[in-house]
């Protein structure tokens, strides 16, 4: 049976939703660690291209989102860093160099906590916000996200208070347009229910957000949106981003809030956000 909807007073009002925009990967961390990268390090078209594009769509439609960048990244990019801070978007965690998190040793997780930390204090970054590679964690990392600060984990998963006094701000792998973009995600699509090859990946993916945000305002649901720089190719994709943009920016009943935010109202009102995570 299921369960029936949320009230739509969990958010704040006069919201009946939430959205986050976000974008994931910041240049070519995890390429160097796979050891395919054949390019001078710090000229990914990703960084230098369409990032300054897709931060002036951003600008235009006053939204303010999320980047989960690797921290091998941010002494490797921080012109972009600036960039991303001067205009008020949250800089969040995506593991040191990409790495697949849920497949991490003890000893490596912690190294990676280490590293990463040492880089982001260099930076001047605080992080409040991870979201893992892969999409999933060990139930040891919500003990060690508390203990360096960290105030939400953005994971395959369901909205709530989460573990550990961690906020759990999840994101579903439709809302990811790797998910439509890329070729090695078929399997997932299959899945998913989808088909592995599709015709028109753009439009398919334009018309699930589209109607995805219709049913949050239904549901007063949550929904995470996932735009990498990196797929940001062709004339097609930047008109699904300004076109997806140009709706949650208009939506009058939805609240577009970066995660830093939405884990900040979800911490202070609990008792709306049952834990859903085992």
């Amino acid at each position: 049976m299921s369960q029936p909807p949320p009230p739509s007073s969990r958010w704040p009002p006069p919201y009946k939703a939430a959205v986050s925009f976000t974008m994931d990967n910041l240049g070519e961390a995890q390429d160097v660690l796979n050891g395919k990268w054949p390019h001078p390090i710090g000229t990914h078209p990703a960084v230098t291209n369409q990032l300054p594009r897709m931060l002036s769509l951003l600008d235009k439609h006053n939204i303010k989102a999320t980047y989960f960048a690797e921290s091998w990244s941010l002494s490797v990019y921080p012109d972009a860093i600036k960039s991303l801070q001067r205009a008020g978007h949250e800089v969040a965690w995506h593991g040191y160099q990409h790495e697949v998190w849920k497949d991490l040793s003890a000893e490596a997780e912690q190294e990676n906590f280490d590293k990463s930390w040492e880089a982001a204090d260099k930076a001047g970054i605080e992080y409040e916000g991870f979201r893992p590679p892969g999409g999933s964690i060990n139930d040891r990392t919500w003990g060690m996200l508390r203990e360096h600060g960290v105030k939400y984990v953005s994971p395959l998963g369901e909205l709530g208070a989460g573990k550990k006094g961690v906020v759990t701000l999840p994101f579903e792998w439709r809302g990811v347009d790797a998910f439509w973009y890329m070729d090695k995600f078929s399997g997932i699509r299959k899945d998913h229910g989808e088909k592995e090859k599709l015709e028109t990946p753009e439009e398919d993916f334009k018309r699930w957000l589209l109607g995805k945000i219709e049913e949050i305002k239904e549901t007063g649901g949550y929904l995470s949106v996932l735009f990498h720089p990196f797929l940001q190719t062709t004339e097609d994709r930047f008109a699904v981003l300004e076109e997806v943009l140009g709706e949650i920016a208009t939506e009058e009943d939805i609240w577009v809030a970066n995660c830093k935010e939405v884990a900040s109202w979800v911490s202070e009102h609990p008792d709306l956000f049952e834990a859903r995570m085992k």
